[in-house]
């Protein structure tokens, strides 16, 4: 029996793809690549979790692999570079191919299976960009795109007759209807809807990171989880400030703190945590008193005393009064036009 490696995400095209070629009698091998730009800081346990629901309904197993500083290292310098954020797409599914290709070769598969469909994406789904990154990633001939086979070359397991090209199909195109048709027939239930899972392609987390990258390129992982959460603020080239929104960040934040960050809160009140982190000094800690007060509902007394947790000391400094919105808007680490959307 041939067997086959999927590119896995979780989405509908790719759980397409699995079944496309499940249904020729074909042993899949789903593997799910999670980069640190997934949009769940638990992103590995929660996939698992739909993992598992996805399996239980298709009848097809989920491996799941990391993916860090690696990724990491491509966002910030990638050869074919950015997309219209900071999503370095070609390389992304580079980076994926080769991964695929070292876990193809170790549990001796014979294919790589993908959900791509030709034109849905304009920069990584043309069918030459296609051709050039399995070129790159040393998979060329071997990835079978099921949803789009039609109008693809024909595929090394294709002419070795391993899976039946006829059975495959001719999707192109950024409409969602022929998924949705084939879901029906497959029997599909459910299935996620169709967006964007990666965060480098949203404006605002998109204009963090290259905040994050252009003032701390050292940045470690607890650094880009950050940037998931909260609101942050730009005191100095060297110094943020990052602000929980709700009780889950609180927590959030206080997990990701680490030794040398300062942390604020105004003690009896529904208080953000506040988080400083880089050159700390006392402008600073008078700043994010001053944010954490704003944001607390202490924010209308006329003196208000905030909590401050640094280099294993505790005080208090007294804010009188909290930031003012012109304040807190020149601070801001946040797309402008996005900003401009908002406020219409």
């Amino acid at each position: 029996m041939p067997k086959a490696i999927a590119l896995f995400s979780g989405g509908l095209d790719s759980t397409l793809a699995v079944l496309a070629v499940m249904k020729q009698g074909i042993d899949v091998q789903a593997v799910r690549f999670l980069t640190p730009f997934d949009p769940d800081t638990s992103a590995k346990a929660s996939f698992r979790e739909d993992a598992r629901v996805v399996a239980g309904e298709t009848g097809f197993d989920v491996t799941v692999h990391r993916l860090e500083e690696t990724f990491l290292a491509i966002v910030k310098n990638p050869p074919h570079g950015h997309g219209k954020n900071m999503n370095p797409c070609i390389d992304c599914r580079i980076l994926m191919l080769r991964n695929a290709k070292a876990y193809m070769e170790r549990v001796k598969a014979d294919f790589i299976v993908t959900g791509e469909v030709l034109g849905q994406r304009p920069m990584s789904q043309r069918k030459d960009m296609l051709y050039h990154i399995d070129r790159e990633a040393g998979v060329s001939g071997y990835v079978v795109r099921p949803l789009s086979a039609k109008f693809l070359a024909i595929t090394v397991p294709e002419a070795e007759g391993m899976i039946d090209r006829e059975k495959l199909y001719g999707f192109s195109g950024r409409s969602r209807k022929p998924q949705m048709n084939l879901a029906k027939e497959f029997g599909l239930r459910a299935y996620a809807a169709p967006a964007g899972g990666c965060l480098l392609t949203e404006p605002n987390y998109a204009h963090r990171l290259k905040d994050l990258l252009e003032n701390a390129p050292s940045t470690g992982m607890k650094d880009i989880e950050l940037l998931k959460i909260g609101r942050h603020f730009r005191v100095s080239p060297l110094c943020k400030i990052v602000v929980g929104r709700d009780e889950d960040e609180n927590a959030k934040l206080e997990a990701l703190s680490d030794k040398g960050d300062c942390l604020l809160k105004v003690e009896g009140y529904g208080s953000p945590l506040t988080l400083i982190r880089g050159e700390i000094n006392d402008e600073a800690i008078l700043t994010a008193a001053s944010i954490c007060a704003r944001y607390s509902d202490a924010k209308n007394l006329s003196e208000i005393a905030v909590s401050v947790r640094y280099d294993e000391n505790k005080s208090n400094v007294i804010v009188s009064p909290p930031a003012k919105n012109e304040v807190l808007e020149a601070l801001r680490i946040e797309n402008a036009k996005r900003t401009v959307m908002s406020e219409r």
